[in-house]
């Protein structure tokens, strides 16, 4: 299984991104993809062509695909939610992939960003949803474990808190 970041150009300098920490502690099985809307990365286009991807990324009302069958690669955009949008919308090649919808009825943790919307998971609460979807607890566990060390204290990442 494979997770494919593709991450809003502005994201790679945000102390805020936790796809870097899903880098760190998947390795090999996660990667990040810098999108642009000119040029689509090549060898994400050709994964799609090939089959077994899916991106991650909220759907309709009542629209709720969590069966992972069949799905090698997953992509999530990787970006706030307004710039998740925008990549979504001018992707042609994202709206002939299989849609994911993860909805956990849990809030969202995450809290190192001002105007989250509500019910949304941030890059590494999807990714540890996914890895638990995918039975892969140790790692979900793991980057949970790294996720919740990374956004606490909060304010820790805006120099907020004495010795950060």
């Amino acid at each position: 299984m494979k997770i494919t970041l593709l991450t809003h150009f502005k994201e790679f300098e945000k102390r805020s991104n936790t796809g870097r920490l899903v880098v760190e502690v998947l390795g090999d099985a996660a990667e990040q993809v810098r999108w642009d809307r000119m040029n689509p990365p090549p060898r994400l286009l050709e994964d799609i062509e090939a089959g077994g991807v899916a991106l991650v990324y909220p759907g309709a009302v009542g629209e709720n695909d969590d069966d992972l069958s069949g799905i090698t690669q997953f992509i999530i955009i990787d970006g706030t939610w307004h710039e998740a949008r925008k990549i979504h919308q001018r992707s042609p090649y994202l709206q002939k992939v299989r849609r994911i919808c993860l909805k956990t009825g849990e809030k969202s943790q995450y809290n190192l960003r001002k105007n989250q919307k509500e019910a949304c998971l941030c890059t590494a609460e999807c990714v540890v949803e996914i890895l638990r979807l995918a039975g892969k607890k140790a790692e979900a566990e793991l980057l949970q474990e790294r996720f919740l060390a990374f956004i606490r204290p909060i304010g820790a990442l805006r120099g907020e808190v004495q010795g950060h």
